[in-house]
């Protein structure tokens, strides 16, 4: 049971921008994570995080990208409580450094339970199927095989593979249709076929708030545009942005979504 006040963010994808850019949104980012550390409020990261990261278990290899960010949530999760981190289609190639930091890691998708409403937290690169298995497009599927991923490192180190990651990463941002169809309607068909109240992702980049005779569908579209996160709090989920000049967060609307 998660009855606390509870902030739902993904992709930031940290790693994908200029330097100016970059910086910018690593301090809305960590402004965002020293106020839920504050306030007590429990954080749930929905994938990509990242905009790329493989780690290499065997050559003891993390990537650079977002420390400081990282620095932020390690606080948090030692201070406060562990983030739950249920990785995307661009940052799933983790192997134990993130529990090191204090996460809650979790590859496919997590069900909590929350004022009595069953929720669903998932990414959105995955589709149930009959079973309570996530079905993945093929190249997502490939991307995230271990076998696959075994033979990439083994051929390619992390000086030549770390720039192979980037490119795949921009060529999975090119398949990836930024329209709302097919969420919409993964949305509605769980949320009639499973014991499921409310579902949260991310991964097409478009806030929004969907309301079905089945349940409630919330898709947080980014962080590193929009701004947007999800917060739960006194038995409600919100769909909001963070405004890190004020430290506060301010109600979103589909206009605001264009800004």
């Amino acid at each position: 049971m998660y009855n606390q006040t509870s902030l739902f963010i993904s992709d930031v994808h940290l790693g994908a921008f200029d330097t100016n850019t970059e910086k910018k949104i690593e301090q809305e980012l960590i402004s965002l994570i020293n106020y839920c550390c504050k306030h007590k409020i429990k954080i749930f990261v929905l994938g990509d995080l990242f905009d790329y990261w493989m780690e290499y278990p065997k050559k003891k290899f993390i990537p650079t990208v977002g420390k400081r960010v990282i620095e932020a949530f390690q606080k948090h999760n030692t201070e406060c409580q562990p983030t739950t981190y249920i990785t995307g289609n661009h940052d799933n190639w983790t192997y134990g450094y993130f529990e090191e930091m204090g996460f809650d890691v979790e590859c496919n998708y997590r069900i909590i339970q929350q004022n009595g409403y069953n929720t669903l937290l998932m990414h959105g690169d995955g589709r149930f199927g009959r079973s309570d298995d996530l079905l993945r497009p093929f190249f997502h599927g490939l991307l995230r095989s271990k076998y696959f991923v075994k033979f990439f490192q083994a051929m390619l180190p992390p000086e030549i593979g770390i720039p192979v990651m980037k490119k795949f990463s921009g060529f999975s941002k090119m398949k990836d249709h930024r329209t709302p169809v097919p969420l919409d309607t993964h949305a509605k068909r769980v949320l009639g076929e499973k014991d499921i109240d409310v579902i949260i992702m991310g991964h097409d980049h478009i806030p929004r708030v969907e309301t079905f005779s089945e349940g409630t569908y919330i898709n947080l579209g980014t962080f590193f545009y929009h701004k947007t996160v999800a917060l739960y709090n006194n038995g409600e989920y919100q769909l909001v942005r963070w405004r890190a000049s004020d430290k506060e967060f301010v109600p979103f609307t589909e206009s605001s979504a264009q800004k």
